[in-house]
Parts: C-alpha cells; structure tokens; sequence
C-alpha cells in the first residue's frame, strides 16, 4: 500500500509499502486466547502445568492465520481432549508490554489476550476429560476467591472480570491489564473475590418442624420485571438474600422479622409473602426460612442498624443471583420453588440482562 499526501495534511506523509510494513511490524502485539469453564456449582476449571509454579486457565497462543475462537477450540481439544464450540467472547484484554515483568530477552510486545465462555460443565462432560502425556499435570475445579493465589495477579484479574462479564450478561467487556475499561457494579464492588458463604444445606419444602429453632428469615423479593433484590456487602461484594434473624420484638411471627430486615437492610417493602421452605443444618438443628414476595417499594440506601453497612442493592434474575451463591447441589431444588412462587405472585421470568444498581427510592 502506497498513501499520498492530500492537501493540507503535513509534508513527508507519502510512505512506500516496505515502510509501511516495518511500521506494522513495529507495532505488532501477541496474541492470545483462553477459555472460562465452570461447573453447575459456579467453581472455574484452572490447569497445572509442568512449566510455571502458577496455574492457568485453558488456552494458549493464535496460530498464523488463525482465529482467536478457533484457537480456543483447538486448545480444548490439545489440553483437555474435549471437542467443544467456542462461539462467545467474554472479554478482550489490552496487555501493556511493560506489565508482565518478561525478560528483555523475550522482547515481550504487549498482547491482546481473548477470554471465551466455554459454559458449564456438567460431570459427563468433566468425565470425558482427557490430558496430554505432558504440559498439563493436573486440572482441578476451585472456588473464584482462589483465583489470586493459584494464579498469577493479571490473570487472576483476567478470569475474575470475565467471570462477572458473563453473570452480568452485558457483552463482551474490553479490559486493559486485566480490569475493565467501564466496570459494572460486579466490578466496582468486587464481588467473587471474597469467598461466598457455603450453605450446602439440605432444601425441604414446606413449614419448619415445630422443634427446628429458626434463626434466619430470607426472602426471594421480586421486582415486577421478574429480577429479584439482592445485596451486597460493601466492604467484601459478598451476596446475600434481604432478610436476618428473630429478635423480640418480632413476637415468634418470621413474617414480622422478615418485613423488618427488608426494611433495615434493604430500605425496602414487600408485599403478603408466600413461604417457600427451609434449609437445615443438622449439625446444630437450625433452620433458615425461605420466603417469596412482589417488592412495592425501595427508599433511599441507609446504614443497617444492626450492622452499620449500607448494601448496595441490585436486581438480578433468579439465575444470576445463584451465580452469586454457594449453596451445593441443593440450590438446583430451591431455584425450581423460586419460579413457582414467582408464577403464584404474577411475575413474569426474568430475561437475562445486565444486573441494574438501585442507587435511588424506586415504587412500583
């Protein structure tokens, strides 16, 4: 390609195709692909490899001439023995040449690094996989707060933005070493990178025994699009569903406390509640009510009385507010009684989309 000066631009534009190419050159970066693969518990599939102490997600380098997706398809398939499509890019990552600490001697150009959604994993799918004679020694599946220390720091920031880029459902996100360019709420407040509460505690339809002491009371809270409220802790991003524990002046009646905690916790309101269940933990006998109910109203954010943290409030889908939970292989039961309270309260299903804030007092 040969360009020409035009009027008005300055004189010495005109470039020959060689020298247009050695600035092409110049200017050339790696390129690299990886894949997110999770299993139905939300835990990301990390590789250990026989050549660095830290570990990676599935991946590797673009071949000539070859897409970034059929690159990731190809590495499944070298480094797990798995054929699978690859189709959905979560996130684009812009990696400075300066920020990896490569020797001199590697002449490290800085990288595009593309992150793909390789979806969820159930155990056939897990079973049927393979590994090469070398490269990858083990594989194993760990929770998104162990990401930092298995890692190295960019890609643990890497697989963590790509992460909530595919629960928030926004698109594919572009990063610049590591973290997003326009982080969403997910981001700001960190969620996945503290560890989430396990409650792999067994799911039973129905009231309570009359002898199971009942120290929650947490509540599914619809929002008219179908979403549900949930918060966040705004030190850790921590998840948790609007509701807390019995106090006096709730009289024994868990509706009582549950309208109360919404309230403290949520500057929200509910409508009548439908009882959806409890979990138990049988180690202690104690249960934790679940309840549903259509949200009327959210004020203004203010201080929990009893903690003095003000959550940040969001509205997710059902589904992504799983994401954002560890409660086992329970969760699958609870989330199918979830959508029939939500068909009882006359509240459509959610489309997926991105999760929303509520910064403001929002009536419905």
């Amino acid at each position: 390609m040969t360009t020409t000066s035009v009027p008005g631009e300055l004189p010495g534009t005109v470039m020959t195709d060689e020298a247009y190419g050695a600035m092409r050159t110049a200017a050339a970066l790696w390129v690299g692909t990886s894949v997110l693969i999770t299993n139905p518990f939300g835990q990301v599939l990390v590789q250990h490899v026989d050549y660095r102490d830290t570990c990676l997600l599935a991946g590797g380098a673009v071949d000539k001439n070859e897409s970034p997706a059929r690159a990731a398809a190809r590495e499944l398939v070298e480094e797990l023995g798995v054929t699978a499509t690859v189709d959905r890019c979560l996130a684009v990552d812009w990696i400075a040449a300066d920020s990896t600490g490569a020797p001199a001697i590697m002449r490290f150009p800085g990288e595009i690094l593309h992150v793909f959604d390789g979806g969820t994993w159930d155990d056939d799918r897990i079973g049927e996989i393979r590994l090469p004679p070398s490269e990858i020694t083990g594989i194993e599946f760990v929770e998104p707060a162990r990401l930092p220390d298995l890692l190295s720091p960019a890609d643990a920031r890497r697989a963590l933005s790509a992460l909530r880029a595919r629960i928030n459902a926004g698109g594919t996100v572009i990063l610049e070493n590591g973290l997003p360019l326009a982080p969403t709420i997910l981001d700001r407040a960190a969620v996945l990178q503290t560890a989430r509460p396990t409650y792999h505690y067994p799911w039973h339809q129905g009231p309570a025994p009359h002898d199971l002491a009942v120290t929650q009371v947490w509540a599914w809270c619809f929002a008219p699009d179908g979403r549900v409220l949930v918060l966040l802790e705004p030190h850790t991003g921590v998840a948790i569903l609007p509701g807390g524990t019995p106090e006096e002046q709730d009289q024994g009646d868990p509706v009582a406390t549950l309208r109360r905690e919404v309230k403290e916790e949520a500057t929200a309101r509910i409508g009548c509640p439908l009882l959806l269940g409890h979990v138990t933990d049988p180690s202690v006998r104690r249960g934790y009510l679940r309840y549903a109910a259509a949200l009327t109203n959210v004020g203004p954010a203010q201080p929990d009385p009893a903690t003095g943290h003000t959550y940040i409030r969001i509205l997710a889908t059902p589904e992504q507010a799983m994401e954002l939970f560890d409660w086992g292989p329970p969760a699958v039961d609870q989330l199918a009684v979830v959508h029939w309270a939500r068909q009882q309260l006359g509240v459509p299903r959610a489309v997926r989309q991105p999760v929303t804030e509520l910064s403001g007092p929002t009536a419905w």
